[in-house]
């Protein structure tokens, strides 16, 4: 934990380092306000030891600037016996709290560490209010998730940014999430932004920030994800979908761990984790010039493909007896589990949609069954129209095979499944959305 302490008495200053530096904190001494601004404005802190009195620039107008500058760190003030009134000043501007000279070590570590953890729990609040939270167990057997598990075990401890591949619903934020629960982070917060559900002209605000007045109805500054997620990580999903525009200021951060708010000017730090991750093809996506390839190396230092539910069928069981848990304690069932048949019938199925379609499938069969046990007919599965694989080895009859018309029905069942959404069906498909667009106008698809 990093804490950097401002006081203008090199004695104190000397004191206060020394006992923070047993408790096993990193710790940052400057004996001025000024001094300090330019320390703020290039690393991070945990929290802050500020003493009101010091010439130049006090401790009150130090927090004011943090206050303005709208950098996330609890503020400590240090006073004297006889500044009491200047401590509750303090307080109504925005510190954490003050502490009266002569002061225990006791004290003040007590001190610190309520006002580290509440920060973390308002960062904590604050994302969960713009975010989704999920499970953040992957479970399986098979030698895909295996793999994975054992890599997350590696990387987990490390800062480096990690690029999760994988189709809709087979995973990602999942793996996402376990390498943040297993990392030296796992205490800040897990921030999840799904970049293609947000519309592309406010992307760049949700992601940085803004400060009032940047744009019409910016009546007050908002915090961007990258700053709540400050000493945890952030997981951009759905990164293929990032604007051009907005692709150049991600590598910018990446490179120098700072981002500027939208209308502002002052560079804010960041020490938030990257996780990205696509359902697309990346290096598909680089040579139609849709993804720079330049970021693409910066996010894909260590790669994760999270297969397909098709491909690790022998999950299923598993799956779904967990699924089963979730489901009981939600809507009140006392269900114990699948049939043979019910398992047999689900290990045919392809799962165009992946372990999100095998949820939705259990939660109908859950809902509808009259007995304590899932049978292979409560399950809504239809075999006959097995999703996109099942219709290739259609095209082997001869009939209405030609590429055009291969293409065309390939095209219309991904649309189809998805409700018509094409970013989804061309994820899917391995395709771009301009590639979809342009066939949908081409074959005239409705």
């Amino acid at each position: 934990m990093k804490i950097l302490v401002v006081d203008d008495d090199k004695n104190m200053r000397d004191s206060v380092k020394r006992l923070l530096e047993i408790e096993g904190m990193d710790v940052t001494c400057t004996g001025n306000g000024l001094s300090a601004q330019r320390i703020l404005e290039h690393s991070v802190f945990a929290a802050a030891v500020v003493d009101l009195k010091m010439p130049g620039l006090n401790g009150l107008e130090l927090l004011k600037w943090i206050q303005h500058e709208g950098l996330r760190i609890p503020v400590v003030m240090i006073s004297a016996y006889g500044e009491i009134d200047d401590a509750v000043n303090a307080l109504k501007s925005g510190a954490a709290d003050y502490i009266v000279k002569p002061f225990s070590s006791e004290e003040l570590l007590l001190r610190l560490e309520r006002i580290v953890e509440d920060q973390r729990l308002k960062n904590a609040v604050e994302s969960g209010r713009r975010t989704v939270e999920t499970g953040n167990k992957l479970i399986g057997n098979s030698g895909g998730i295996v793999k994975i598990r054992r890599l997350i075990g590696k990387i987990a401890g490390t800062p480096t940014t990690v690029l999760i591949t994988g189709e809709s619903g087979s995973g990602k934020e999942v793996v996402a999430r376990m390498i943040h629960t297993h990392s030296a982070v796992a205490g800040g917060p897990f921030v999840a932004v799904n970049i293609g559900g947000i519309p592309e002209n406010l992307v760049e605000s949700e992601l940085f920030g803004y400060e009032r007045g940047a744009f019409t109805g910016a009546v007050s500054r908002k915090s961007g994800m990258f700053e709540l997620a400050s000493s945890g990580t952030l997981f951009l999903d759905e990164i293929g979908e990032m604007p051009p525009a907005l692709q150049v200021k991600l590598l910018r951060v990446l490179q120098e761990h700072r981002i500027i708010r939208l209308g502002g000017t002052q560079a804010i730090p960041i020490n938030a984790r990257i996780i990205s991750a696509t359902n697309r093809d990346p290096e598909l996506l680089i040579r139609e010039k849709l993804f720079r390839e330049d970021l693409y190396y910066r996010l894909n230092v260590v790669h994760i493909d999270v297969p397909p539910l098709r491909e690790r069928i022998t999950d299923i069981p598993l799956l779904s007896g967990s699924i089963i848990e979730k489901l009981n304690k939600r809507i009140g069932k006392k269900i114990t589990g699948l049939s043979g048949e019910a398992v047999k019938k689900l290990q045919n199925y392809s799962f165009p949609g992946n372990v999100r379609e095998l949820e939705n499938i259990l939660e109908r069969a859950a809902i509808f069954t009259e007995g304590d046990l899932i049978e292979a007919g409560d399950l809504s599965i239809d075999l006959s129209v097995n999703s996109r694989y099942a219709v290739s080895e259609s095209f082997g009859d001869g009939a209405h095979g030609t590429l055009k018309a291969i293409e065309m029905r390939a095209i219309t069942a991904a649309l189809q499944r998805w409700e018509g959404n094409r970013t989804r069906a061309a994820g899917e498909l391995g395709i771009s959305r301009r590639t979809i667009i342009n066939k949908i106008n081409e074959y005239k698809i409705e």
